[in-house]
């Protein structure tokens, strides 16, 4: 591990788009820790708190639908300088709401930003590992999860000290900010246009499969983001210290197994690692509903970690390289299901916690990452060989 991240460190232009990936975790864990506040403050029962949530994926669908025209004018390096600084300009606003109204448009803008964002930067490592040669992706999508981790550690220590989320996000956001335009001529090198062409396709059922494979992964990962501190709170009653510490878990065992993932994934198939990673998160799952203390409770976390570290990165190689697409067509395509996953899940979580607990609310991700599972061992696309291009399409599978 520590070889790959030196060589990782050495190379600046991918240093610096892996940042991109650690500066959306790093905002979202200072968000986490925020939710049990906003909730208070503008008196969100859990149901209303999940239905204000839905504005985030329907934003998310908005990018989806101007993703193509975005990015066959703007440089892909451009719009990463800008759509990242803007995502915490806009999370800011989110936490520091003053009303609904104000907190509801946050939501919209921060679910457009962030799916425009994730094409940009997910597009421009696949172009990176071409360019280089190697592998990056798992490492990238590790920065991620390092940064998670690092924001929820953030959290819990300045809530010891009795400073506010929305102090912290504004913290977050300069350091963010000096460090984007600190590595401007690194991102500005990637002079991309990373889509050509403006006709729509639509997708095969076993790129659908991949997309729901996504949109469980991102589910997941959201239930656990904007659910855990709550979960702490409400149901086990844990001291404020031990809020984000269910996502800090996650964060850890998610960074751990992704900048291990390229060696993990090359020694053990890509198809074998979602398979069994996925049915890992299920147990994680379970563990965590059943947890009678908050320790229990960040095992299980833990264990969703480890089991969800690589999925992702793997469904994102697999989606830039799909015979007939561009990788913006299929990014969107694959990551549209991945993001209404992220944003809806929550959303979910909290219909269901309004009628019968949150408990019972978490045990839906039981049954749909076991559920996941089955559809990753049946996808051809999904795949133990090293090249996505060697599967052949069945002939009722072919692109349309």
């Amino acid at each position: 591990m520590l070889k790959n991240i030196a060589a990782f460190i050495q190379n600046k232009s991918a240093l610096a788009v892996g940042f991109l990936f650690a500066t959306s975790s790093l905002i979202f864990g200072i968000w986490v820790a925020a939710i049990p506040g906003i909730k208070a403050r503008m008196g969100f029962s859990d149901g209303s708190l999940g239905l204000s949530l839905l504005l985030s994926p329907l934003g998310a669908i908005t990018g989806m639908l101007i993703s193509t025209r975005v990015f066959s004018k703007i440089p892909v390096g451009k719009w990463m300088i800008g759509g990242y600084i803007a995502m915490g300009c806009i999370m800011i606003a989110q936490i520091n709401a003053v009303n609904r109204t104000m907190f509801w448009i946050c939501l919209y803008c921060y679910g457009l930003t962030s799916f425009l964002n994730g094409v940009s930067s997910n597009a421009t490592v696949n172009l990176l590992e071409k360019k280089f040669n190697r592998l990056f992706m798992s490492t990238c999508h590790g920065m991620y999860s390092l940064g998670g981790a690092t924001s929820a550690g953030i959290a819990a220590l300045l809530f010891l000290v009795h400073i506010p989320p929305g102090i912290q996000i504004i913290l977050v956001v300069i350091f963010i900010a000096s460090v984007i335009v600190s590595s401007k001529a690194h991102l500005l090198s990637n002079k991309d246009i990373i889509h050509s062409r403006s006709e729509v396709k639509l997708p095969s059922f076993t790129i659908l499969g991949i997309s729901f494979i996504c949109m469980v992964s991102f589910m997941a990962e959201g239930c656990v983001a904007d659910w855990s501190a709550i979960y702490f709170k409400e149901v086990l009653h844990a001291p404020k210290a031990f809020l984000s510490l269910g996502y800090a878990g996650f964060s850890v065992a998610m960074t751990v197994g992704r900048l291990n993932g390229d060696t993990l994934i090359t020694k053990l198939g890509s198809k074998n690692m979602v398979v069994y990673g996925a049915l890992l998160a299920a147990c994680g799952f379970l563990v965590v509903v059943t947890a009678p203390v908050a320790v229990m409770a960040i095992v299980g976390y833990i264990m969703i970690g480890l089991g969800s570290c690589t999925i992702v990165p793997i469904l994102f190689r697999a989606s830039a390289n799909i015979p007939g697409l561009t990788t913006v067509e299929g990014f969107a395509m694959v990551t549209t299901g991945g993001l209404v996953g992220f944003l809806t899940g929550p959303s979910v979580i909290g219909f269901i916690s309004e009628k019968a607990g949150l408990s019972k609310g978490l045990s839906l991700l039981i049954f749909m990452c076991s559920l996941s599972a089955y559809v990753a061992y049946r996808n051809p696309f999904i795949t133990n060989k090293k090249a996505i291009a060697e599967v052949p399409l069945p002939y009722d599978e072919q692109l349309y």
